[in-house]
C-alpha cells in the first residue's frame, strides 16, 4: 500500500469517527478543562454536591452515572454551553471509589470523566476549632519567610518577585512558614491565621492574596495544595492550629471565570463600574434606602475585584462546597472570612450552617470592620436581632476594643481616667451573644502596626500586650509585633506588611534566632513570650469570668479574671511615676486574700492594704492566698 493511500485511509477513519460521535461540536467537547470540586468524600453531612464542569461545548451533552449508592439528581444546562452543572447525591453507606460520569450526545457516548469518591481521614468530623484557650499568630505569607527560592517566579504567573517593590511579591511561601513553626510554637502561640494563599494571578499587587483567581488552587509561588496540607499536618503535630483566610465576597479580575462566565448573574454587574459604598450599617438600618443596601452588597471593592452574586444558587453552592472541601482536604482548624457583611446575608447564614453542620467543633470568625458594638454583635450566632435575621457565625472581631485601646493609651486624663474608652468598650459586651468567642487584637494586616499607633512608646506597648492577653476573648497578634516592627515613615500597606527579618537568606537581622535585634526588641520578645507561655497554661485567664473596676483619675485600670476559687488580678499603670494603689475598693472580689505572685516580674506581692505599681508597667498577679 502506498503512503498516499495509507494517509487517505487514516483520514477516512478519522472522519467516520467524528460523524459517529455527533459532529465537530462534540469533538470539541472531548476535552473537559475543569471539574470543581475535583473529588468528594463518603460519609459527609454535605452529601448532595453540584459539580461545575467546564469545557468547550460540554453544555450540549447529557450526563449519566452508574455507581452504587450514588444518584445523579440533576443535569443543569445554562446559557453558556461551555458549562454543565451536575448534581450528585451520595447516599449513606456509599463506598469509596471512582464514579465515571458518562457524557453523551444523540445517545452516543462522547467521553467519560472520572470523579474520585474518597474515604474521609480519621478525625475530620471532630476537628476542634480555635477558642479562648488559643492565642493566634497572624501571618502575611509573602512577607514572612522565603523557604523555597525556586518558586519565587513561576512561568504561568503574571507577577514576578521584586523584594525592592513595597507593593510587589517578595517570595515568602509555605515552606518558609513550615520551617519556622518551632519559632511560633516556642513563643507560646497556639494557632496561626495565614492571609490567603490561593492563586492570585494578577499582573500586580497580588501578594496580599485577596484577589483570588482559582478557588481550588494554592498559588504556586507559595507552594502547592499538597505542601499546604503537609504544613497543616506539621503544625498540628507541634500543637498549632491553622486558620485559613477565605474570601467569598469578591474575586480577582483575572479569575478564569471572567474570561467565560457561566451565567450573566454569576457576578454582580452594573452598567458602569460601581464601587461599594462601605455603609455597613445599612444591614441593620430600619430607614436605609434600597439603593444604599444594593450598592453596599453588590458594589465592587475596586475595579479589579468583581463582586460575586451569592443569590445565584449555583454560585452559593459552589462557595459552600469549596469551603467544606478545603476543611476536609487540609484539616484546617478554623476560617477567617474576609469582608463578612459585604456578602448576601442569607447566603452567609446558609454557608456558616453548612460548615458548622459538617464540623460541629469548628470555628469561623467574620471580619466586620466597624467601631459599633451593635453592628458587630449582629453577626454572632445567638444574637436576637430586631429584623429577625439569624446568624450561624460563632466568632466576630473586636474592632471597637482595638480602637478604644489605642485611644486609652494615647489619651490623657481629664475629669475621668484615660482608660475610660477601654472600660466603656468592654461594658458594651451585653450586645454579644458570646463575648468569650470574640477575636481581640491590637492591630492587623490592614492597619498601622500597634507600635506605630502608640508612637513607639514601649511602655504603652507592654500595657497593650498585657491587656490583649488577659482580657476576655481570643487574642490575635500580627507577625513582627513581638519585635516591635513599625511603619513609622509610611502607612502604605506594603510597608506595614514588611518582611520579617531573617526570613530571607542574607538578612542582616534574624529575628527567628534573635540575632542582630536591638536590646529593646529582645526585651519585647521575651516579655511577650513569657506572657504567652503563662497564658497557655492558665485556665483562669483563658475561660474565667471578667470583673473590671471603673478607673479614677489615677490612670490605673484594674480588672480580675476568676474561675472557681482561682483569681488573677491585672493592673495597668499608664502613669510616668509609680502608683501606690489602695485595695479597699477591690475587696469585693479579693475578699481576705493577701498574697500573690506577679507573673511578669516573678515577684511575691503582699497586698494586705495596698500595692506599689511601677511606672508605665503592667502587673499580672496570681492570687496565692
Amino acid at each position: 500500500m502506498s503512503k498516499i493511500q495509507n494517509r487517505v485511509n487514516i483520514w477516512s477513519f478519522f472522519l467516520l469517527f467524528v460523524l459517529t460521535i455527533g459532529g465537530s461540536s462534540s469533538l470539541l467537547a472531548q476535552k473537559i478543562e475543569r471539574v470543581e470540586p475535583a473529588n468528594w468524600w463518603v460519609g459527609m453531612n454535605c452529601n448532595e454536591i453540584e459539580l461545575l464542569i467546564y469545557g468547550d461545548g460540554i453544555g450540549e451533552l447529557s450526563a449519566s452515572i452508574a455507581y452504587p449508592r450514588v444518584i445523579l439528581k440533576q443535569v443543569k444546562q445554562v446559557a453558556n454551553k461551555n458549562y454543565l452543572f451536575v448534581t450528585l447525591e451520595i447516599l449513606p453507606n456509599a463506598k469509596p471509589g471512582t464514579i465515571d460520569i458518562v457524557f453523551k450526545k444523540n445517545n452516543k457516548t462522547v467521553l467519560s470523566q472520572p470523579f474520585p469518591l474518597l474515604e474521609r481521614e480519621a478525625g475530620r468530623a471532630d476537628i476542634k476549632g480555635f477558642d479562648a484557650s488559643d492565642v493566634i499568630y497572624v501571618i502575611t505569607p509573602d512577607r514572612f519567610a522565603n523557604g523555597d527560592t525556586s518558586n519565587d517566579n513561576v512561568a504561568a504567573m503574571k507577577e514576578v518577585a521584586n523584594r525592592s517593590n513595597k507593593g510587589g511579591r517578595h517570595g515568602g511561601d509555605i515552606k518558609g512558614i513550615d520551617q519556622n513553626l518551632d519559632y511560633i510554637a516556642n513563643m507560646g502561640f497556639t494557632s496561626v491565621w495565614i492571609n490567603p494563599m490561593l492563586e492570585n494571578n494578577m499582573p500586580e499587587y497580588s501578594y496580599h492574596g485577596y484577589s483570588i483567581t482559582d478557588y481550588y488552587k494554592t498559588d504556586p509561588r507559595f507552594g502547592s495544595n499538597d505542601t499546604f496540607k503537609q504544613m497543616v499536618e506539621n503544625a498540628n503535630a507541634k500543637g498549632l492550629k491553622i486558620i485559613m483566610d477565605m474570601v467569598v465576597n469578591h474575586i480577582g479580575l483575572e479569575h478564569w471565570w471572567m474570561k467565560d462566565m457561566p451565567m450573566e448573574d454569576w457576578i454582580n454587574q452594573w452598567e458602569t463600574f460601581t464601587p461599594t459604598n462601605h455603609k455597613k450599617t445599612v444591614v441593620l438600618d430600619p430607614y436605609a434606602s434600597k439603593i444604599d443596601k444594593k450598592t453596599f452588597v453588590d458594589g465592587w471593592f475596586v475595579e479589579t475585584m468583581p463582586d460575586l452574586n451569592q443569590r445565584n444558587l449555583s454560585m452559593a453552592q459552589y462557595l459552600i462546597q469549596n469551603t467544606i472541601w478545603w476543611v476536609e482536604y487540609a484539616g484546617i482548624s478554623g476560617i477567617r472570612m474576609d469582608t463578612y457583611s459585604y456578602s448576601d446575608m442569607n447566603f452567609l447564614t446558609l454557608w456558616t450552617k453548612a460548615v458548622m453542620d459538617e464540623y460541629p467543633n469548628f470555628n469561623i470568625v467574620g471580619e466586620e470592620w466597624i467601631g459599633l458594638h451593635a453592628s458587630i454583635a449582629y453577626w454572632q450566632k445567638g444574637k436576637v436581632n430586631g429584623n429577625a435575621y439569624v446568624s450561624n457565625l460563632k466568632s466576630v472581631m473586636d474592632f471597637p476594643l482595638q480602637e478604644a485601646l489605642v485611644k486609652s493609651l494615647n489619651g490623657t486624663s481629664s475629669w475621668q481616667s484615660s482608660w475610660a474608652d477601654v472600660y466603656q468598650s468592654l461594658s458594651q459586651d451585653y450586645h454579644y451573644a458570646d463575648p468569650q468567642n470574640i477575636i481581640t487584637f491590637a492591630d492587623n494586616h490592614d492597619m498601622s502596626r500597634i507600635f506605630t499607633q502608640l508612637n513607639e512608646d514601649y511602655g504603652s506597648w507592654k500595657l497593650a500586650m498585657t491587656l490583649l492577653l488577659t482580657t476576655r476573648g481570643i487574642p490575635s497578634i500580627y507577625y513582627g509585633t513581638e519585635i516591635l516592627m513599625t511603619n513609622a515613615d509610611s502607612d502604605d500597606h506594603g510597608i506595614i506588611r514588611s518582611d520579617f527579618p531573617g526570613g530571607w537568606a542574607g538578612d542582616a537581622i534574624n529575628a527567628f534566632k534573635g540575632e542582630g535585634l536591638q536590646a529593646q526588641q529582645k526585651e519585647a520578645s521575651q516579655f511577650l513570650q513569657n506572657l504567652l507561655q503563662w497564658r497557655k497554661n492558665n485556665l483562669v485567664v483563658q475561660n474565667g469570668k471578667l470583673m473590671h473596676f471603673a478607673s479614677d483619675i489615677n490612670d490605673v485600670y484594674v480588672y480580675f479574671r476568676y474561675l472557681d476559687n482561682q483569681k488573677v488580678m491585672i493592673l495597668l499603670n499608664k502613669n510616668a511615676e509609680p502608683i501606690s494603689l489602695q485595695l479597699d475598693k477591690y475587696r469585693e472580689i479579693l475578699g481576705e486574700s493577701s498574697m500573690g505572685k506577679d507573673v511578669i516580674s516573678n515577684q511575691e506581692i503582699d497586698f494586705k492594704t495596698k500595692i506599689e505599681i511601677p511606672a508605665r508597667t503592667p502587673m499580672v498577679i496570681e492570687i496565692t492566698k
